[in-house]
């Protein structure tokens, strides 16, 4: 993003000492040009969402989710954090002035029992959602993610209701226990549509209503998803004819590609099983695999190659 490559830290396979960070680099000359650190008087606190990547806006801010760690109980007047540890939030970073810095923050109100107990927020990715028009006419910036508690944070990008120990009053939208166990991934998003597949659940979809997601799903999948869920793809023709593309992927099971209508996740298009002898079978899945679609075929990434799905001659 104008001309800089920023990075996401995390650990490695959780050994400490560990904090997390965000790094800057030159895209010219790759000389790092900004750092800053989310935990610098805590621990822990990385950035891994599975595998997703930071997600920016067109004014320069950074958004992601940081994992367990360290969060400042007392806050200052403007209400951040005394010691400046962000552990296990919905991170909003400014750029300006070519400098790395906490713009605004969410943390849910029982994030530190969270965070003790190993529920990091930060399992899953962020999506910025495009503007949407409130019920009152109002132009909502919104960020979606969801981690490891079940539940599904829809945030206010210019507002992001920072901790409140009491309650999540201050977070424009939650689904409550809206993916059985958890997201290991991160949602898609079309036509006004937010899909997610949690461990051990069906995808569903979320259609949005007056910049709200609606509190049930609009329709979901028959297939569910082992560890770690699925990050879907989504494929269309403009606004039209989409398709949500979403693999089971595990390490010790086959993988299967699927393919849905993307308005009705319960008419199933195409999976990589139904053909006789296994004839688009591609071997064990992988953790955190997302489809890549272009050029009219679908990518798959494997643990020992790469598998290309297109139509038939």
């Amino acid at each position: 993003m104008n001309q800089t490559i920023y990075l996401g830290w995390t650990s490695h396979c959780d050994i400490r000492p560990y904090t997390g960070w965000v790094m800057a680099y030159s895209e010219d000359t790759l000389k790092q040009t900004q750092i800053l650190n989310l935990t610098p008087n805590g621990s822990e606190g990385s950035i891994w969402m599975s595998g997703a990547g930071l997600a920016a806006d067109t004014s320069g801010n950074i958004y992601f989710l940081d994992a367990n760690g360290t969060l400042d109980p007392t806050v200052n007047s403007s209400g951040f954090p005394i010691n400046a540890d962000y552990g296990n939030a919905i991170v909003k970073l400014s750029t300006a002035n070519n400098s790395l810095s906490v713009a605004d923050y969410f943390e849910p109100y029982n994030s530190i029992s969270e965070s003790n107990a190993d529920v990091d927020l930060g399992s899953g990715g962020a999506l910025l959602l495009p503007d949407l028009t409130d019920s009152s006419g109002k132009i909502r910036h919104l960020i979606v993610g969801a981690g490891k508690d079940r539940n599904i944070y829809v945030g206010d990008r210019d507002n992001l209701g920072k901790y409140n120990s009491a309650n999540n009053g201050n977070l424009y939208q939650e689904l409550t226990n809206a993916l059985s166990n958890g997201a290991w991934s991160m949602p898609a998003y079309f036509n006004k549509t937010v899909y997610y597949a949690g461990v051990g659940g069906v995808l569903k979809a979320y259609s949005i209503t007056n910049a709200r997601l609606g509190s049930t799903p609009s329709s979901q999948s028959a297939t569910s998803f082992a560890y770690p869920g699925a990050t879907p793809g989504v494929s269309s023709n403009g606004t039209t004819n989409g398709i949500v593309w979403a693999l089971e992927s595990g390490t010790r099971s086959p993988a299967v590609l699927h393919a849905y209508d993307a308005t009705n996740l319960a008419k199933e298009l195409y999976n990589s099983a139904q053909a006789s002898n296994n004839r688009d079978g591609f071997g064990t899945g992988n953790k955190f695999i997302t489809p890549l679609i272009i050029n009219g075929k679908v990518y798959v990434g494997t643990p020992s190659g790469v598998a290309v799905f297109g139509l038939l001659p």
